[in-house]
Parts: structure tokens; sequence; C-alpha cells
């Protein structure tokens, strides 16, 4: 699949670091970015915010040998279009993320969802149930946002000063990133997600998703009651890291109170776990994919 001329990625990534090809889909607003890499079993793998699917490159490289891994980019995130006529709301990267299923026919699919790739994956399991064999979550939601202390992170990202800072000084990844990981990030790691998002006018994407935290309530509760009443007895995994300070073990039990088989494997790390911990989520995953296959078989 021949990316569009028409389409110049922000940067080139260093095959050092992200050993993929890399592979476009001519969505319904231009070109999105993913890797698909690896055969067996597919495993979509669904970002958050400020990140992209350079994110899941450590569990890519452990997975791809018993799994095809399938990391994708919303639009104006990673390498993928910065659509001019686009909301960036999760409803619309749902819609985006539904149409690359669909495209690529994936049967017997894992979704895995952190942060907003969470309740997008999820909305895309509800709507393409017939194809989800397992779901793997950590430190996300599917739920309207009631927590005191994620209503006070969307009403302060929402305010024109700190919007400001997110368009212009990239305050997502500069200070919020390093916060969300308890090990600090290498330079040439932190100039991936830098040069993701190089200019003020792609960064829209980042600064919009904490606005929709609230903005997306009455989306996130139809959500809610599409998991409760479709998803709750999908096989489910949760990896969760148990420092992040906003996401942590309320919004674990909660999942536990509706996937009621869910199995937990619990993470020293904090909110970005897949740049905490990629080695003990892919051991976690394999072991909870595997033996769905042994179980299948018997």
């Amino acid at each position: 699949m021949l990316k569009p001329l028409a389409h110049v990625p922000p940067f080139t990534p260093d095959s050092r670091l992200f050993p993929f090809d890399s592979k476009w889909f001519e969505s319904r607003v231009g070109p999105v970015h993913f890797i698909d890499e690896g055969a067996g079993p597919p495993i979509l793998l669904l970002h958050g915010n400020p990140t992209w699917s350079f994110l899941y490159r450590g569990i890519v490289i452990r997975l791809r040998k018993s799994f095809r891994c399938i990391a994708v980019d919303y639009p104006g995130f990673g390498l993928s279009v910065r659509p001019d006529r686009y909301d960036y709301t999760p409803a619309e990267h749902a819609g985006i993320v539904r149409d690359l299923v669909r495209h690529l026919d994936l049967e017997d699919l894992t979704v895995m969802g952190q942060d907003w790739g969470g309740p997008i994956g999820l909305r895309v399991a509800c709507d393409e149930l017939a194809r989800i064999r397992s779901l793997v979550m950590g430190n996300t939601w599917f739920w309207p946002l009631e927590a005191w202390q994620v209503k006070a992170f969307a009403y302060v990202m929402s305010m024109a000063p700190i919007q400001s800072q997110l368009l212009e000084r990239n305050l997502f990844v500069e200070r919020l990133m390093p916060m969300g990981v308890k090990h600090a990030l290498p330079p040439e790691v932190m100039d991936h997600y830098r040069e993701a998002m190089p200019t003020p006018a792609s960064r829209v994407g980042a600064a919009e998703l904490p606005v929709q935290l609230m903005g997306a309530s009455r989306w996130l509760g139809e959500l809610e009651r599409d998991v409760e009443d479709r998803l709750a007895n999908v096989p489910m995994l949760l990896v969760w890291g148990l420092l992040d300070p906003m996401f942590g073990r309320p919004f674990l039990e909660r999942f536990r109170e509706t996937f009621k088989l869910a199995r937990v494997v619990r993470l020293d790390a904090k909110h970005f776990i897949q740049e905490d911990a990629p080695k003990e989520i892919s051991e976690a995953v394999r072991s909870f994919l595997l033996e769905g296959l042994g179980a299948r078989e018997r």
C-alpha cells in the first residue's frame, strides 16, 4: 500500500527505534498511518494523547513473532494527515479506526487501548462485536468522567492560556509526558514525540482531546451503556500502572465491576505504561492470548 504523494509526514522515524514498515490507509479524511507487523491472531493497538503508534514499539517488537500487531495513528497524530475539516473528537477517531478494521477485514481480533485508546477501542469493539475475540485495557475508562481530579484537569487544560501553551509550546509532550512515566524517557525517544508535532498547527488534535474529557460526556454515556450491554462477557486483560495519579485504582475497579472475569496484571508504572513496562505488558498479553487459544483447541 503506497503512501499518497500529496501527504508528507512530519518526519521520518529512526529505524533503530521504530524498525517497522509504514503503511497507509486512505481514510475519508486523508492518509492515515499504521504499522502491520507479524503474523497470527491480530492485535489492534490504540494510543492516547499526545502519543502515536511509536508508543507501542517495545510491545510490537516482542509480540510480532506470535501475533499480527497493528498500531494506528489517529488523524492529527504521529505520521497521519492533519485534516482541516475534522474536529479531532473521540467519536471521529473511532470512526476512522472502525473503517480501518473493516478495510483490513480483521477477524478474531484483540483490541488494546490506553488513555483515549480505551474508549476509542471499546467503541470499535461494540460496533464490530462479531470480529472481537478479546480486550486488553490499561489506565483508561469508558464512562462519563466524574472524578474530581479528571474534571479539574479537563477544566484547566481547556482554559485559553493553557490551550495556547499546548499549541505554541507543545506543553503535552514537553511537560506532561515526562510526568507520566516512572523512568525518564531518553532524549531520542522524546525527540520522536516532539517531531511528530513540530508546529502549532500539528498540535490541534492533542490540544482538543483534554477538552473532550468533558465535551464527549454524551458520547461516553452512550459508550458506557453499549459496553455493559455488549462487551461484559468478552475476555478482558487489565494491565494497570498503579502509579498513575489520574487513572489509578478506582478506574481499575470500575473495569473489574463490569468485566467479571477480567484478569488483572498490576504494573509498577505511571500513566504511559507502554513506556514504563513494555516487557511486562507483552508477557501478560502473550500469556492471556495463548491460553485462550489453548482453551479453544481443547
